[in-house]
């Protein structure tokens, strides 16, 4: 039986959809727009990262969240059974197809599950895989405080996952490639994250709140601070100071393992304690506010496997508030920035490079303004969830027509 559309799509989630960013930044948007074409989405997400919300069924964005109940017991017997929860949530939606967001986790056993019964002559739906990071050896199990068998099984997940699902979802040329070679040079999509029209922030409100004069020059980092060697970060910050002795250093965003004391102690050490402020982690509807107290914004990015693959949403959500970027030449931030048209681009960990280009801009009102202004149109053109959905929901066809509907 062929049908136009996919009626109903399952996405599984990786996590809860508080405080981490996966669900918010990608899954939500994209289940918005591909409800503008008419297919109904449905996120079912463990809330192990906000068992508050266990059980809980909610609206975001006019997307229905199914948070499964979280289950007690032993370690081994609660995994057990959130995976069968998610499974069942999932089956229970009767969906045309199930999109599993990070080949790992809970979410990710429960579409083994559904892999392995449909071998054996079980019927269910399509499972289309998506992969925003490198899970495995060099990305992010050597990020987390993950134990050996955690590990082991993440890994053995993401390479037995990508081969056999029946479609792959990629938000990086580098996990393309790398999703590719998994494959067999079967095609993945590329799916990078995406932006939407957002609304401006105020200026003064967070310059007042930080005690930053009106008129003083601010370099904005907006960063979980693992993504680059803090040494690099607290010399670049040193050097700026030096050559634009006026700036003001806003931080936004939480480390893991004490990087906001170390910039601290090295401000102190290098001279600019006076000029920095560390905001923390923020609400998310106080970013706006933030992105335009700034007049710079920096993203470095070390040149290696776990960055390369990654698709940083951050970065998108800084070009879209039209804040001028200088950032390290690593991975999918090539994509997002056309050196010197939409922001600026460095060799990666070239401190004297950042540092220059930061100084030159902040010199330079007029410049910063157009490339604020360019990197935000480009950004809206080429990389919104406007234009990438219809390209997902031509993938989903693609696995449907030969299939009966899931009933």
């Amino acid at each position: 039986m062929t049908v136009e559309i996919p009626r109903k799509i399952v996405f599984l989630a990786p996590f809860g959809i508080r405080p981490k960013g996966t669900v918010l930044a990608r899954m939500v948007p994209l289940a918005a727009e591909l409800q503008t074409l008419a297919s109904e989405v449905v996120i079912i997400a463990p809330p192990y990262t906000n068992p508050e919300d266990s059980g809980k069924v909610e609206e975001v964005r006019g997307v229905r969240l199914v948070n499964v109940e979280l289950p007690g017991g032993g370690k081994v017997v609660s995994t057990l059974l959130l995976v069968w929860r998610m499974f069942r949530a999932a089956l229970a939606e009767r969906p045309d197809l199930v999109h599993l967001f990070k080949p790992k986790g809970y979410a990710g056993l429960a579409v083994m599950l559904m892999i392995f019964l449909r071998r054996i002559g079980v019927r269910m739906p399509p499972v289309v895989v998506d992969t925003d990071d490198w899970e495995g050896k060099g990305g992010m199990n050597e990020l987390h405080p993950y134990s050996g068998a955690e590990r082991a099984v993440f890994e053995f997940q993401e390479r037995w996952l990508l081969p056999n699902a029946d479609a792959v979802t990629v938000a990086s040329r580098e996990l393309e490639k790398m999703t590719g070679e998994l494959r067999g040079k079967r095609d993945a999509l590329y799916l990078p994250n995406c932006v939407e029209q957002g609304g401006a922030g105020e200026t003064t409100s967070m310059r007042e709140k930080h005690g930053i004069p009106a008129s003083a020059p601010v370099l904005l980092l907006y960063t979980r601070f693992f993504e680059f060697d803090q040494e690099r970060l607290h010399d670049v910050f040193s050097r700026v100071r030096r050559l634009a002795p006026e700036v003001h250093f806003l931080v936004v965003g939480k480390g893991r393992r004490g990087e906001e004391a170390q910039l601290q102690e090295a401000a102190a050490r290098l001279g600019f304690v006076s000029a920095l402020h560390l905001a923390g982690w923020v609400e998310p509807a106080e970013l706006p506010s933030y992105f335009a107290a700034a007049d710079v914004a920096i993203y470095p990015f070390d040149d290696n496997l776990l960055n390369r693959c990654k698709c940083p949403a951050k970065l998108t959500e800084l070009i879209r508030a039209a804040v001028p970027v200088v950032a390290d030449r690593v991975g999918q931030v090539a994509e997002y920035v056309k050196d010197g048209e939409t922001g600026i681009l460095c060799p990666p960990g070239d401190r004297e490079c950042m540092a220059t280009q930061v100084a030159g801009l902040l010199h330079d009102p007029q410049r910063r303004v157009a490339l604020g202004a360019a990197g935000r149109d480009y950004l809206l053109r080429d990389f919104s969830w406007q234009l990438f959905a219809p390209r997902l929901q031509q993938l989903y066809l693609q696995l449907l027509p030969s299939r009966q509907l899931f009933k």
